[in-house]
């Protein structure tokens, strides 16, 4: 098998979890390539080829949508593989085979169906579990000048407290890294004006939650979950670039390519914030160790 280009083909169903596949299974992706379920070890050479090729041709689903291919997460899975600085490199391959050994998966190299489906979990592992209302006096109004838009009225821009904080430090942060190109005032936190690293949304109510999906019946639930993080007010959607929250594949795409984004990966979760993969827009406070 060594230097042979193989596919993983099966799904991911239920939301992130997966229904393994059997040896003999085969799938036909729109490459042509064959596909079949991963070897027990590749060479370098062949696990480059498969990431280049799962990268835009592995299906599966979540939320009850078929996807096809990770490129949309490459900057979440680089940080979760601590390992090359691009997904067609031999240092990539070899940083997933240790982390797939960590993490009792086969040891392909390449970010199978499997090393998917648990790269999956444990980004969805760090998110809020409950979906508590806090008490009103955990809940402050942030300025309008915090907000994406900036005429959002007073009940709709309510942030818990504590991850209101934690949000102030990381864009102070942020506000301090040139390389990021934001604009800032002379005192150093964001200009009224900037657009990147605003809030968009925050805590919401069951109610409002519900229009929500109301106005968009095909969100699915990947999209506008019925027993959303945002209850707690403690989940942030912030603006990193294209259309603020559409989930097409082409705008998920260009925002995890923006440098507000890419701060983000590796620096939110030094003030506790976790992403939600699938919405790069979607920021969660979850202090403690993770």
């Amino acid at each position: 098998m060594v230097g042979a280009i193989l596919v993983l083909a099966g799904s991911v169903t239920g939301g992130f979890t997966s229904q393994r596949q059997s040896a003999s299974s085969v799938d036909h992706p729109s490459s042509g390539i064959r596909a079949v379920t991963s070897p027990a070890r590749l060479s370098i050479p062949a696990a480059v080829a498969n990431n280049k090729i799962c990268s835009t041709d592995l299906k599966w689903s979540f939320g009850g949508k078929a996807q096809r291919g990770w490129a949309i997460y490459i900057p979440l899975i680089l940080e979760a593989m601590r390992g090359g600085k691009t997904v067609e490199s031999a240092e990539f391959a070899k940083a997933v085979t240790r982390w797939q050994t960590s993490h009792g998966v086969p040891a392909t190299g390449f970010v199978d169906n499997e090393t998917w489906t648990e790269v999956m979990r444990e980004f969805q592992s760090r998110r809020i579990k409950e979906r508590n209302i806090p008490p009103s006096e955990e809940l402050i109004v942030a300025p309008a000048s915090e907000f994406y838009d900036n005429e959002r009225p007073d009940e709709l821009r309510q942030v818990e407290r504590n991850a209101y904080a934690a949000y102030k430090r990381m864009v102070a942060a942020a506000a301090k890294d040139r390389s990021l190109g934001l604009t800032v005032t002379k005192s150093g936190s964001l200009d009224p004006a900037e657009k990147y690293l605003k809030i968009i949304s925050a805590f919401r109510t069951r109610e409002y939650q519900d229009r929500l999906r109301q106005a968009a019946p095909r969100a699915g639930r990947a999209g506008l979950a019925t027993n959303s993080t945002h209850f707690t007010g403690r989940a942030l959607d912030l603006y990193v670039g294209g259309e603020p929250v559409s989930t097409a594949d082409g705008n998920r795409l260009l925002q995890t390519r923006t440098a507000a984004y890419g701060w983000l990966v590796k620096n939110a979760a030094k003030f506790s914030f976790r992403p939600y993969f699938y919405e790069p827009w979607h920021w969660e406070y979850v202090p403690g160790p993770q």
